[in-house]
């Protein structure tokens, strides 16, 4: 276990077994959010030596899905949790083995870029959303529907603001930073994160959709979707990446609490075979924006209502989930919902999110 200082208003080490127990507080202010959310949710606690403790609450969904319960096995849509499950541990190998400079233009380095405003970014910017890249992405509406035409529009398309000036956070910096990726390491994502970072750490649970049958029974229910004329199960959520085939940087995969807390704990502890452990996640979980605000990693996100020199790192995905870990504090939590599931307002959530933090890390 680990006995790092607690920052003020953390719960220390010693504290987060009884904070993380069966009906412990943790539980409690889940349970109570749910109901809030009228939405179900799983949420885990642990440190570098694994879970201290998790639960659920609620039910997977409305109609059907209203037997349903959810649990540590439940298949969620990570929604854009996959620009860190996915993308940015392949980045991190690339970068470990000298192939994926941060800090040239890729114009400079990168041929599919010369020449093109995508060309006077930097991978740096790319991971931290400082790239100056268009807000939006209307793939559909500005390239049509083939995957290649996307990918060339993206990589065309004029910047948004000049690099480096500003953080906005953008799905086109996570598909630009696929295509990079896939070439530098020469396979498709899916197969690059299966490989590098999910089979590694034993996440059998994770992968890209449209998920099997089987799979599909056993997923949260996401949005209803006029085209399928039925609640998205085991099909990615976000359009951008069922555009782009279900497998992206910005959104697609699928996976389980279970799984995320083996993906978390390395971070604490990476195993030591893992191609993107030790500098790749000191180097990400620390401020690279520049003082720019909202302060970013790489890849993650300084936690709202924390200060950057605290290290406490979030992601969110637009679907219902979110994780946070602090290597200072030596822990993870997580917490994983299908709230779109119901409608798209956030207030509820981010406050449950919030205070689930707060509990956690302070």
């Amino acid at each position: 276990m680990s006995h790092r200082q607690a920052g003020p208003g953390a719960p220390g080490a010693d504290r987060l077994p009884t904070l993380a127990a069966p009906g412990g507080e943790l539980d409690r202010l889940v349970g109570d959010g749910a109901r809030t959310l009228g939405a179900g949710a799983v949420w885990a606690v642990g440190e570098a030596d694994g879970t201290l403790g998790g639960g659920s609450h609620g039910v997977l969904g409305q109609g059907p899905y209203a037997r349903l319960r959810p649990g540590p096995d439940t298949l969620y849509d990570l929604a854009s949790l996959t620009k860190v499950v996915a993308l940015w541990p392949c980045a991190g190998v690339l970068r470990q083995t000298g192939r994926l400079p941060l800090d040239e233009p890729l114009g400079r380095w990168w041929r599919p870029a010369a020449g093109l405003p995508a060309g006077e970014v930097t991978a740096r910017q790319l991971l931290a959303h400082t790239a100056g890249m268009l807000p939006y992405t209307r793939f559909e509406e500005l390239y049509g529907r083939d995957p290649a035409a996307i990918r060339a529009g993206v990589l065309a398309a004029p910047l948004h603001r000049p690099p480096g000036t500003a953080v906005e956070y953008t799905d086109r910096a996570a598909v630009l930073l696929t295509h990079l990726v896939e070439d530098l390491g020469g396979a498709p994502l899916d197969e690059l994160a299966a490989r590098w970072a999910w089979r590694p750490l034993g996440m059998a649970d994770t992968r890209y959709g449209p998920l099997d049958a089987a799979s599909a029974g056993r997923a949260a229910p996401t949005e209803y979707d006029e085209g399928v004329g039925g609640h998205l199960r085991g099909v990615v959520h976000d359009p951008s990446a069922r555009l782009l085939g279900g497998v992206s940087g910005n959104a697609g995969a699928f996976s389980t609490a279970r799984d995320l807390a083996r993906f978390l704990t390395a971070l604490l502890a990476p195993p030591p075979a893992l191609p993107w452990g030790g500098a790749w996640i000191g180097e990400s979980l620390r401020e690279q924006t520049g003082g720019l605000a909202p302060a970013r990693g790489l890849s993650w996100l300084c936690a709202p209502g924390t200060d950057p020199a605290e290290g406490t790192f979030v992601h969110y995905g637009f679907t219902g989930t979110g994780f946070w870990v602090s290597r200072r504090l030596g822990r993870w939590a997580l917490l994983l919902t299908n709230k779109v599931h119901y409608d798209r307002g956030v207030q509820r959530l981010t406050e449950l999110r919030n205070a689930f933090r707060r509990a956690v890390f302070g």
